[in-house]
């Protein structure tokens, strides 16, 4: 059976980034505006005013300083809060497929081929822009790629299990050449309304070219040495939105129709979940990771997976963050880390590219520089 390898990644940024105190000035105008036109129902009693948010506050709780976005103008009106994004006509490539376009052309590139090589396209992101025709097939048709393609969601863990299932239809001589895409326009369903979650999400796209170690060709190549995906179900992290909704217009604006988590429980149940996944799959393999590419939801739960894995504190080169300027871009983030942060790594040297998420789900796949 053959060897996989990744022989290229591509990252797609927005142009449009938001400080955190662009976003805390918006917030908090839209908080005295809200406070100010329920005064009577607050001062009766009937509801909560709203509390400002802060940069500290943003920082402390998850090391997120900006996060680059499709669109900013609306977010940052505190008459509307959210993304404006126009639709697009229907023979145009949708705003998804073009930021994948991008990505994946930097991806080919690094791997030394076109796109008329590729007969494997897996989509893969926490948000499908439509539910059909598939993201993946409309990508396949704008690049000019054959073969076969298809979409995947796993939430924050979409591309870890779109990576290993590339691999896998690899190995098993379903294709020869992959290309895995995770665009996230993760401000779509962020509600910017709420101050727990307001700050968490930023937007990007990755892009990861694998293919069978005897075919590739391109200056560096990663040796795909295993995988790892496990799920658990949990309604801790969720987001009911979905062609159903108009079926019961009574509750089509609720607020778990946008991003909703149960943070604490989340870190409490989450780590130890990750640390014991990573750990179990290094002693099968008899491996010590030289870098932990983790997915960036929050840097507190990263600085204690690592603890666990390493059994001490990681150097920011061991477990690289890139949330600071990213924010969370769902399952984006821990390819964003490999991508920008492996080029000191030598011949020999291994890493886990991990994500993990809603459902819950996790991933992780273990790598070795050739």
């Amino acid at each position: 059976m053959s060897e996989i390898v990744i022989s290229g990644t591509g990252l797609y940024t927005p142009p449009n980034a938001i400080s955190n105190d662009e976003l805390v000035k918006a917030f908090n105008q839209y908080v005295d505006n809200f406070n100010e036109d329920n005064q009577g129902a607050i001062e009766a009693g009937q509801i909560q005013p709203l509390a400002h948010s802060s940069s500290e506050f943003i920082l402390k709780a998850s090391g997120i300083k900006s996060r680059y976005v499709v669109g900013k103008d609306g977010i940052l009106d505190p008459e509307v809060m959210m993304p404006l994004i126009p639709e697009r006509d229907n023979d145009k490539p949708s705003v998804m497929i073009e930021m994948a376009m991008h990505a994946a052309d930097q991806a080919l590139k690094a791997a030394g081929r076109s796109p008329e090589d590729v007969d494997l396209i897996i989509c893969a992101a926490s948000n499908m822009q439509r539910p059909y025709p598939a993201m993946a097939v409309e990508l396949q048709h704008f690049i000019g790629a054959k073969g076969l393609a298809f979409d995947m969601n796993v939430a924050c863990s979409s591309a870890t299990f779109g990576i290993a299932n590339a691999a896998a239809m690899l190995k098993a001589g379903s294709a020869k050449l992959a290309l895995v895409v995770n665009p996230e326009i993760c401000s779509g369903h962020l509600n910017f309304r709420d101050r727990d979650s307001h700050f968490i999400f930023g937007d990007a796209c990755t892009a990861t070219v694998l293919e069978r170690a005897e075919d590739a060709s391109s200056a560096e190549q990663w040796l795909v040495k295993g995988e790892k995906l496990i799920t658990q179900f949990s309604n801790n992290i969720r987001n009911n939105f979905g062609f159903l909704n108009r079926t019961a217009p009574e509750h089509q604006f609720d607020r778990d129709k946008l991003f909703v988590q149960e943070g604490r429980k989340v870190f409490k149940e989450v780590v130890p979940m990750v640390s014991e996944l990573i750990s179990s799959e290094l002693a099968r393999q008899g491996l010590t990771p030289n870098r932990l590419w983790l997915h960036q939801a929050n840097i507190n739960m990263n600085l204690f997976i690592a603890r666990k894995v390493l059994g001490r504190d990681a150097s920011d080169a061991e477990a690289p963050v890139i949330l600071d300027e990213y924010a969370n871009t769902s399952s984006a983030g821990s390819v964003i880390a490999f991508h920008k942060h492996r080029s000191d790594l030598n011949s020999g040297d291994v890493g886990i590219i991990c994500s993990f998420g809603a459902g819950y789900s996790a991933g992780c796949i273990t790598v070795q520089k050739r």
